[in-house]
């Protein structure tokens, strides 16, 4: 039985194809059409996914949607009602694309996928719920789901037992630490939905002078974590902006205009909005333990991703264990959706994976074949040397050990926002100046932006404060006592702090000693914890720099065009196509490159 599921027309569209229970596919439309965070409806991912399944549309028995357009509209209806006559033209620029497509969605997926099958429609948060416990390695556990908003639901808690998902309490807009998160990525500066990122980046180098301010002024929080929000402050209920001017009148001034200087304000802003955060997924997770009396959790939503809040959950809260769902924004709802159409809609038994989840390192995108490879590298004219599993390996532990920067394209793409060793940029994690570099050179964004350290599961203990796996690089963990180096704070305010060095693998230490840690198994990924491991071999480390393989306001690569483009138009060094190098020395330079590179500074 094949099962298509779907999220498309607010951010990260995906599509995901499900047989007989197994996950044969997945991935985002932004990987396809080159546009960073598609919204429009997948249709470039549901024709991979098809492709990968080997059938077309006629062999789809259901098709799931991610969440319930009506129970959206009536929340944007209500909302507009309550607001009148302000928002009338954030309403006006909604009301278009609802009435001529949103709210016939059933009609609107049958006539672009050509299929007269039944289309089911679970909510938001269940979608997410499905997520996060369907996949989990747990047979049963608490779910917690927080993110902007669904349809109505904001954040919501339940239990997964078996193959069902249980939705007990909901918070409901406009009440929602998603959006609280988002309106202060919008005042400092960063876009919505897309840099919450750089808050949790940028909060280390802050202090958290305004966590008062926040909790006495914006929310009114309770012990279960629960809040409600003076809406007074706020503007994206009726407006075009998250905020308003008694938002910036509390916090001393306008928002910070985008690519302006950053300082100390936003710095403390980004400290102690994430503070707040953190704060409240703990209530929420030890109110849940409490209810539930469940000893595992397991979590999705965009808030989900918030990786030093999952950090603390792990360490300070009540649970023994926990599991994120790795695309856990938008694009996880398309996941969700077909699983609990074959699990709870189908009542079909759950299996699990001998104490492992079941996305197969969530390794679920398109691949590409060697002679595929090499007719794409002659057509675009790139100089290459074709080399042997264990060559490759050889000379690109040399050149990591080098200080040399390697993109590294091999296997299936992954499905979410990080990159977990199969569409990576790969360095030397003991280097002092790999950070900078990386930052502005290869990546051209923010110099303050940390990077994450891959490190094989078997040795993450001897580097990192974590005792278990985080395959999917959503925990952020402490750097151990023994590797860390005293440095003279006093010295180094705000991004002063950046010229530190903080322990013996620098690159990928924050300026709060802390790392967004990528465990690698070598059942996930064979070559690269082959990879990791010869590196260890030739330096005594079994630690690399992964960032995602892409330059700031672009989507990960999927195609080895997509990754040579990506190569010449930055200072990498060399670019690993599955078993071809590319040097970076041997290419004819691309035209219009000059001009590209200032487009993404600028961005």
């Amino acid at each position: 039985m094949n099962i298509l599921g779907i999220s498309a027309f607010y951010h990260d569209s995906a599509a995901c194809l499900i047989r007989d229970g197994q996950i044969v596919a997945a991935a985002q439309e932004e990987r396809f059409t080159r546009k960073k965070h598609d919204f429009s409806f997948p249709v470039r991912a549901i024709e991979y996914c098809l492709q990968e399944g080997g059938i077309g549309t006629s062999d789809l028995d259901y098709v799931a949607f991610y969440d319930k357009p009506f129970l959206k509209f009536e929340r944007l209806l209500q909302t507009y009602l309550t607001y009148a006559p302000r928002g009338l033209k954030s309403f006006l620029i909604a009301m278009p694309l609802w009435l001529k497509q949103k709210l016939w969605m059933k009609d609107f997926i049958m006539r672009e996928l050509k299929f007269d099958g039944k289309v089911l429609f679970p909510e938001h948060h269940q979608s997410h719920a499905a997520s996060a416990f369907l996949p989990s390695p747990f047979e049963q556990a608490a779910i917690l789901t927080i993110d902007g908003v669904g349809e109505w639901t904001t954040a919501s808690y339940g239990i997964g037992q078996g193959n069902k998902v249980e939705i007990w309490s909901e918070l409901h807009f406009p009440h929602s630490l998603g959006l609280l998160y988002s309106a202060f990525t919008y005042f400092t500066g960063f876009k919505v939905n897309s840099g919450e990122y750089k808050v949790m980046g940028l909060a280390p180098y802050g202090e958290p002078k305004y966590v008062d301010v926040i909790l006495d002024k914006l929310i009114d929080l309770k012990n279960d974590g629960s809040f409600k929000m003076d809406m007074s402050y706020f503007n994206y209920c009726a407006g075009l902006t998250m905020t308003n001017g008694k938002f910036a009148h509390l916090f001393g001034g306008p928002a910070r205009k985008p690519e302006s200087k950053i300082t100390q304000r936003e710095m403390d802003l980004a400290r102690s909005v994430q503070d707040v955060t953190e704060e409240i997924m703990l209530r929420m997770a030890r109110h849940v333990h409490a209810e539930t009396g469940m000893k595992k959790l397991v979590l999705a939503g965009g808030v989900a991703l918030n990786c030093v809040g999952n950090g603390r959950l792990l360490r300070e809260g009540p649970f023994e264990d926990i599991w994120i769902q790795p695309a856990a924004g938008d694009a996880g709802g398309a996941l969700g959706a077909a699983l609990i159409t074959w699990y709870s809609y189908l009542d079909n038994p759950r299996l699990l994976n001998n104490g492992r989840d079941l996305q197969s390192g969530t390794y679920l995108g398109p691949r590409f074949e060697h002679d595929e490879i090499e007719q794409i590298l002659i057509a675009i004219d790139a100089k290459y040397q074709k080399l042997s599993d264990e060559e490759l390996i050889d000379v690109v532990v040399d050149l990591l050990a080098e200080e040399k920067v390697v993109g590294w394209f091999h296997g299936r793409m992954e499905f979410g926002p990080r990159a977990l060793g199969a569409r990576s940029i790969l360095g030397d994690a003991r280097s002092p100046e790999m950070q900078t570099v990386m930052n502005v050179k290869i990546k051209f964004r923010e110099s303050f932006r940390p990077f994450a350290p891959s490190v094989l599961q078997e040795d993450a203990g001897t580097y990192f404060e974590l005792d278990r796996e985080s395959p999917y690089m959503l925990i952020v963990a402490p750097v151990t006592e023994q590797r860390r180096k005293k440095v003279e704070e006093n010295r180094a305010n705000g991004f002063g702090k950046l010229r530190s060095v903080r322990s013996d693998i620098p690159a990928i230490t924050h300026v709060d000693y802390s790392a967004r840690v990528q465990t690698v198994h070598a059942k996930d990924n064979p070559r690269y914890h082959q990879l990791i491991s010869a590196f260890k071999k030739k330096t005594g480390c079994s630690v690399v720099i992964n960032t995602s393989f892409n330059v700031r306001g672009e989507p990960i690569v999927c195609t080895p065009e997509d990754a040579y483009r990506c190569f010449m138009r930055t200072n990498m060094d060399y670019l690993v196509i599955e078993n071809f190098l590319v040097a970076k020395a041997a290419q004819q330079p691309l035209e219009n490159d000059f001009a590209w590179q200032e487009e993404f500074e600028l961005d």
